[in-house]
């Protein structure tokens, strides 16, 4: 399939120029515009190029390292249940941690209770 990057290159520009860092804290779930990318990479999904992720760490009020939430259900250790999200069971992906800039952050839509969050944390550990 081809990838339309110029279309996200558009609306990146639009989220650097126009975005403002939001106030997140680890646990939360929030929509974020993760635009599309290379390969194997994880691409948003909507029109806007967003998908859920986790909020992992924070490093400071523009960035954080969040985790690519997806409701592909697989079995493998990348790929650990974070429950319902809207509606749907989801899943944090391990192998696609990231650092964003909180810029690409649009809405929170939950937080992850402290026992999921800190098996998640543990097996992020475990993988470095």
């Amino acid at each position: 399939m081809q990838k339309d990057f110029d279309s996200w290159n558009r609306e990146k520009k639009n989220i650097h120029q126009d975005g403002s860092n939001k106030f997140y804290k680890a646990k939360e779930i929030w929509w974020c515009s993760l635009g599309l990318n290379v390969g194997f990479e994880q691409d948003g999904t909507s029109k806007s190029y967003q998908r859920p992720v986790l909020v992992l760490k924070g490093f400071s009020r523009q960035v954080c390292w969040v985790l690519a939430l997806t409701t592909s259900k697989k079995k493998n250790p990348y790929h650990i249940s974070v429950g319902m999200i809207e509606g749907e069971e989801s899943f944090a992906i391990l192998s696609q941690i990231r650092l964003i800039d909180t810029k690409r952050f649009t809405d929170r839509l939950s937080v992850l209770d402290t026992k999921t969050f800190d098996k998640i944390r543990k097996a992020v550990k475990d993988l470095i």
